[in-house]
């Protein structure tokens, strides 16, 4: 059968050639480094982002969690089922990612070039965006007079990337309408009579400055962006991109950005139009992501399983109390998650249908420089997923309620009648 007359996004016999060759490992480099370095090549650095990033491209499998008390049920789009169970409530397979960082580090043209390369999706800005304009307007049509549902930047997003800048310049509002569109992936809607629920599978790529302009590493993340905690876990990956005073990272930084500005020789073009084994251009990459996505559905298998299961409980075990520091919660079962669907879009990189060991391995690096970094807690050094969860760590509950302890303990103590 011929692959490009299936559902889904077509290509020509000599272009799935070309995408199934740069699947292939070429001089001993993998595609996983390959796209590393085809994914905006004029941002320098930011290898870790960028593998991320990489991740919430080609995203993890929607799976609907199964029920066996029934059979012979249809599953809803987004999601697949075995034979004879009946599907419950669905997984979402879409990656979240936040950068936060200090202004000039290339946030916004990494948003820029993967709303490019990305097969759907809507760019935004946090500042110019309302509630009705991210999920769904109810107006009325000029001709007929009849009430009609417009489509919002989450909505038409569905089965893609929506990109939003200035993320911390959101008003509470507009942001409070995100929390149902990236954990249940729906829109639910009831205006003037209509009621709906819309699809929104879409992954949610953010960008977001400090309340400063500058990140203070002696204030959480949570105090330092001051988004809603409830908000800020529902992201699988949170970056912090610090901009941090070395000479040497300094001297090839400007030698990068000085290159760009460099007039094309004839060789330079000759390389640009080298075949895709050794460079991938934008409408490569853009067809590659999308055969990735429709084609391969990859599958855990034993030793990925046990290898998530063990990685779970060390990130569990990380977080071991202190005297008069209380207990931290290194990892949650959203971490868990979050972890099997970064470790199902690296196989998809490799165009494969299971999930290995190695992949677990890169997941749980990836969660560990990225999200796990942001929830340090700087007083304490240890890793509290509270700071992101609730605003608040273990160590500064445990000093606040010692405080107020102590403070009854004084009042309980006073004469009686005395002034406080």
């Amino acid at each position: 059968d011929d692959e490009g007359k299936t559902d889904g996004p077509s290509f020509s016999s000599e272009r799935l050639r070309q995408i199934e060759a740069y699947a292939r490992p070429v001089d001993g480099v993998a595609v996983y480094d390959r796209l590393v370095k085809a994914l905006a090549p004029s941002i320098y650095g930011m290898e870790d982002v960028k593998r991320g990033v990489l991740c919430m491209l080609f995203g993890g499998c929607a799976r609907l969690r199964q029920s066996r008390d029934a059979a012979d049920e249809t599953p809803r789009s987004g999601g697949n089922t075995q034979a004879g169970q009946a599907p419950g409530a669905r997984s979402r397979g879409d990656i979240n990612v936040l950068m936060c960082g200090d202004p000039g580090t290339s946030k916004s043209q990494l948003l820029s070039y993967v709303h490019k390369i990305a097969p759907r999706g809507v760019y935004t800005s946090g500042k110019g965006s309302s509630a009705v304009g991210l999920t769904a307007a109810v107006t009325r049509d000029p001709e007929t007079r009849e009430l009609v549902m417009e489509s919002g930047a989450v909505v038409l997003s569905d089965l893609g990337i929506c990109c939003i800048d200035e993320f911390d310049k959101m008003s509470d509002m507009t942001r409070a309408v995100l929390h149902e569109a990236m954990e249940q992936q729906t829109i639910s809607l009831a205006k003037a009579g209509i009621v709906a629920t819309l699809n929104a599978r879409a992954s949610i790529f953010a960008a977001a400055n400090p309340v400063d302009s500058r990140y203070n590493p002696k204030l959480s993340v949570v105090e330092n962006i001051q988004l809603p905690p409830t908000l800020l876990s529902r992201f699988d990956l949170i970056y912090l991109i610090l901009d941090h005073a070395d000479r040497d990272a300094d001297r090839r930084l400007a030698q990068h950005i000085v290159k760009l500005y460099e007039a094309p020789t004839t060789n330079g073009e000759a390389e640009a139009a080298a075949p895709v084994a050794g460079a991938a251009d934008e409408r490569f990459l853009r067809d590659y992501v999308a055969y990735a996505r429709h084609r391969v559905h990859p599958e855990l298998a034993d030793e990925a399983r046990q290898e998530l299961i063990d990685a779970y409980v060390r990130m569990r075990g990380g977080g071991s109390s202190r005297p008069n520091r209380g207990r931290s919660i290194t990892a949650t079962p959203r971490q868990l998650e979050g972890m099997i669907r970064i470790a199902e879009a690296l196989a998809r990189m490799r165009l494969e249908t299971r999930v290995v060991r190695a992949d677990v391995l890169e997941a749980v690096r990836l969660m560990q420089v990225a999200t796990l970094a942001a929830a340090t807690d700087a007083t304490t050094g240890l890793i509290d997923m509270d700071a992101i969860n609730t605003g608040r760590t273990a160590a500064d509950r445990a000093i606040h309620e010692g405080l107020c302890r102590e403070l009854r303990r004084l009042v309980a103590a006073r004469p009686r009648g005395a002034a406080v």
